[in-house]
Order: structure tokens, then C-alpha cells, then sequence
């Protein structure tokens, strides 16, 4: 029994250690998406910053695969000891557990979840020669030729593909989903107009809606984008029950120690809320979030319950 006992004081006593100094050593920060897109350039600008306060390379690693449960199952098998975080979107953390039946981690047990960063609403947009002009086309058109309508996804259970089923769902219309392994991949096709619409995270796309190459027809706000004043919301357009924000997170695997948990928190919500950090990512469309471990556990579990909704409702699989 002594011997337990002093195993665990030493044990506490080199892990309080270990948090004292952390980092003195880089820390891996895993993307489970392609480099380019959303969550990929939210780590790399938190990367970057966390690099400058505490000293250490913040290199990062993209991991793209199965709707991120690639990057996520690595993550979860991981050292709990801070070297490891796990930047990514929703899928990972709230959708792939309502979809794969042998999903080689546990969302709900497998991360200690340290801050969401940002959320952003997505935008409903389509390639220029699609010939929409409004939400209605798009209705009308899933409508009349449900087989041929194509709707790009940043892959199965992402944020905009959960979307576009709630929007179906919400309209009775139907289109074809194609899946792509991360936002880039789907959005050079959007563009080169061999899928017909998306509805992409708005800091994605803004340049190319900016530069007249894709057209916005509503943003899945509740109130306006900033971003897209003239642009109304999924309610104005006719569609009600369509409010959804993508959003980016930071976890770690399951049992970090309370002191690193405490560090990366502050530290990332400082950084979020950085005179030359803000303005930067306000301007691409995204809302600082930037909460509590205990904030993101709680929003987790109901975006979880949301979210398995629709997946049930449309009786959505990977397949």
C-alpha cells in the first residue's frame, strides 16, 4: 500500500513538474483536413501566435481522411501530455459518431476539450454559369431535376453537408451530394463548375463571391453577414429553420494535465481576442468564440444531439 502511495506523490509531483515548463518541446497540432481551408487556417494562425508567447515550433500536421476520424483516432491514441492538440471542425467532434457504426474513437470520452475558437455561418453559393439567381431557383431546380442538382461538401458530415440536408429537409427539394476530402478540393471544383452549388463556410469563399467568380444566394445566419450585406438570410429567402454556424475547435487527448489545460486556454482565447489577430479573422468572416473548457463540453454535447437529428431524419450514411 505505501509503495502505491508514493508511486502517485511522485507521479503528481512529475506531472506538476512537467506543466511548470511546458512547452520545451514543439507541440504537434493535428488537422485532420486537407492545408487550405477553414479549420486548416485557423490552427496555422493560432500555431504562429502560440509559437511567439511560449517559445516553441507549433508545426502542423494535416491528417485528411474518413471526415477527419483519421486525424481524430491519431489524436485520441496520443500522449496527454500537451505535445499533441487536435484542431478541427465539427465532424470529429459532434457527426462522425452518427455515422460510422465502428468509428475508431470516442468523441464524448477520448479528448479533454480545451476552447471552440471561431464559428462562421455558411453561405449557400453556386458557379457562375449554373444560371441561379436566387434560393427559389435553387428549390426549383432540385426540384424539377433532383438527379442532376449537385451540392459539393467539404466531405460526408461536414458542416456543409449537414447543412445542405437540413436545407432539403426544410424544403422537400433534393439534390446530389459529392463529398470531397476537405473545403479546397470542393470549392476549385464549385468553381470550375463541375458541382453546381455548396453551401461553403463564408470566410472560404468570400474572395471568389467578392470577385464575381461565385454567386452568394443566402447565408445561413440568423441575422446578415457584415461580410455580404446584400445577401439575406436562408428565413428571408422563404426557408425558416436553417441557422447553422460552422465552427472550429482545440481539444487534446484525454488527460492533459490541469495546469497545460489552463495554459492553452488562456492562451488561445487571448490570442482570438488580439488586437492583430481579431480584426484579421472578423474580416474573413469568422465570430470569435474563444470559451471555457466547460463551455465547449456543454456546447458539444448539444450540437451532438442536433445534429444526430438530422442525420436520423434524413437517414443520412457514409455511403
Amino acid at each position: 500500500m505505501f509503495k502505491h502511495v508514493v508511486g502517485a506523490a511522485l507521479f503528481a509531483v512529475a506531472t506538476l513538474a512537467q506543466a511548470a515548463d511546458y512547452p520545451n518541446r514543439p507541440v504537434t497540432m493535428v488537422v485532420p483536413f486537407p492545408p487550405g481551408g477553414s479549420t486548416d487556417s485557423i490552427a496555422r494562425i493560432v500555431g504562429a501566435e502560440l509559437s511567439n508567447r511560449l517559445g516553441q515550433a507549433f508545426p502542423i500536421e494535416n491528417k485528411p481522411g474518413a471526415t477527419g476520424s483519421i486525424g481524430a483516432s491519431q489524436v485520441a491514441r496520443a500522449a496527454p501530455d500537451g505535445y499533441t492538440l487536435f484542431v478541427s471542425s465539427l465532424a470529429p467532434f459532434v457527426v462522425n459518431q452518427h455515422l460510422q457504426a465502428s468509428l475508431p474513437y470516442n468523441p464524448d470520452t477520448d479528448f479533454d476539450y480545451i476552447t471552440v475558437a471561431v464559428q462562421a455561418p455558411n453561405v449557400l453559393v453556386t458557379n457562375a454559369g449554373s444560371g441561379a439567381a436566387s434560393v427559389k431557383d435553387v428549390i426549383d431546380a432540385t426540384r424539377k431535376n433532383p438527379d442532376t442538382a449537385t451540392f459539393a461538401s467539404s466531405g460526408n458530415g461536414s458542416s456543409d453537408h449537414l447543412t445542405a440536408e437540413l436545407f432539403w429537409q426544410r424544403t422537400g427539394a433534393k439534390g446530389v451530394h459529392v463529398p470531397y476530402r476537405g473545403g479546397a478540393p470542393a470549392i476549385a471544383d464549385l468553381l470550375g463548375g463541375q458541382v453546381q452549388y455548396s453551401f461553403q463556410n463564408i470566410n472560404a469563399v468570400i474572395s471568389h463571391v467578392k470577385a464575381g467568380k461565385l454567386k452568394a444566394l443566402a447565408v445561413t445566419s440568423a441575422q446578415r453577414s457584415p461580410l455580404l450585406p446584400d445577401v439575406p438570410t436562408m428565413a428571408e429567402a422563404g426557408v425558416q429553420g436553417v441557422v447553422v454556424n460552422s465552427w472550429q475547435a482545440i481539444a487534446a487527448p484525454k488527460g492533459l494535465p490541469a495546469d497545460v489545460l489552463k495554459t492553452l486556454n488562456t492562451q488561445i482565447v487571448q490570442i482570438l481576442n488580439e488586437p492583430s489577430v481579431k480584426p484579421k479573422l472578423l474580416d474573413q468572416g469568422f465570430e470569435i468564440v474563444g470559451n471555457t473548457p466547460e463551455a465547449f463540453r456543454d456546447f458539444q454535447k448539444a450540437e451532438s444531439a442536433r445534429w444526430k437529428d438530422v442525420v436520423q431524419t434524413g437517414n443520412i450514411t457514409l455511403n
